[in-house]
């Protein structure tokens, strides 16, 4: 299992994010993903990154599909493989009904059919294909020209069977956020593998983004998560996470506690079939840099 790094971009400098990229890959970590919020647009801002930051891969986790057509998505994505050399895993998502409706003012009734239909026309445009589809959800008509780039990894924000079954078909895997052990291994690997192997496809890729802290104050830091991301469990698609995993929230997903603890709970999320952690380090500078420290030797033995 390889180890990323997560670019916290929330209220900080463009230029800062920059930096933590290019530590990142000094350090040795195998990849930098960024979150598209309401703030930096996170393809572009990897553009950026990607200049300074040489030879770490780099992804979106995810970027939602509904204020993109597929043809804007598939152009900004070849640019930005021009522009850092084919380094992209470009990861999107149908975001979430309260996002999607009362932001975007798009209707959220068919997520799982404009999924599809949008996979079924990015792909394509991803290769350097012509489409030419009208359906129900969506119409994309055209060719996107980007000389020189490779079709980016593409991966989906799955957490139910049928976005998993969807991702498996149609994408190269699924990255997940807030997800526990007991989930992937029961539910998500398992889900989206069959689903891969039956439309004769590759294994998937299993990207699982988490906090991580080494710390002697566990509780502390799980009540920060916990407070800071108390309306993640009223999510509908990360409440049935939670209810699947057992736990009450966000806060019951982080992996804490020492140096030992941290590195069983890391092992068991590749026990469980997770491909490649994405890890945010949180917790005082000292915890961040002993976590960091940490992760960085377990990407080494991973080779």
């Amino acid at each position: 299992m390889r180890v990323g790094i997560y670019l916290d971009d929330q209220g900080r400098s463009l230029d800062v994010v920059v930096e933590a990229a290019r530590d990142g890959a000094k350090a040795g970590f195998a990849s930098a993903w960024l979150t598209q919020f309401a703030g930096w647009d996170a393809l572009t801002a990897l553009a950026v990154v990607g200049r300074d930051a040489p030879g770490i891969e780099l992804g979106t986790a995810v970027v939602p599909t509904y204020p993109r057509h597929p043809l804007v998505l598939a152009s900004q994505a070849l640019t930005v493989q021009a522009a850092v050399g084919n380094r992209l895993t470009l990861g999107i998502g149908v975001s979430h009904r309260v996002i999607v409706e009362e932001q975007f003012g798009y209707s959220f009734d068919r997520p799982v059919d404009h999924l599809r239909e949008y996979l079924s026309v990015l792909g394509p445009l991803l290769r350097g294909e012509s489409v030419s589809h009208r359906g129900a959800t969506l119409t994309a008509v055209g060719a996107v020209d980007a000389p020189g780039t490779k079709p980016p990894s593409l991966l989906i924000g799955a957490l139910g069977p049928a976005m998993l079954r969807t991702a498996g078909e149609l994408a190269d895997g699924t990255v997940t956020t807030w997800t526990g052990p007991a989930t992937l291994a029961d539910h998500i690997v398992p889900t989206i593998t069959r689903a891969a192997r039956a439309a004769g496809r590759p294994d998937p890729r299993v990207v699982a983004l988490t906090f991580v802290c080494v710390t002697s104050d566990a509780d502390a830091r799980r009540g920060w998560v916990a407070q800071r991301f108390a309306m993640v469990g009223q999510l509908p698609s990360y409440r049935a996470v939670f209810d699947r995993e057992g736990v009450d929230g966000p806060g019951d997903t982080v992996i804490l506690g020492d140096e030992a603890s941290v590195e069983r709970q890391i092992r068991r999320l590749a026990s469980a079939g997770v491909t490649e952690l994405v890890a945010l380090p949180i917790g005082s500078a000292q915890e961040q840099t002993t976590t960091t420290d940490l992760l960085v030797g377990l990407n080494t033995r991973a080779g």
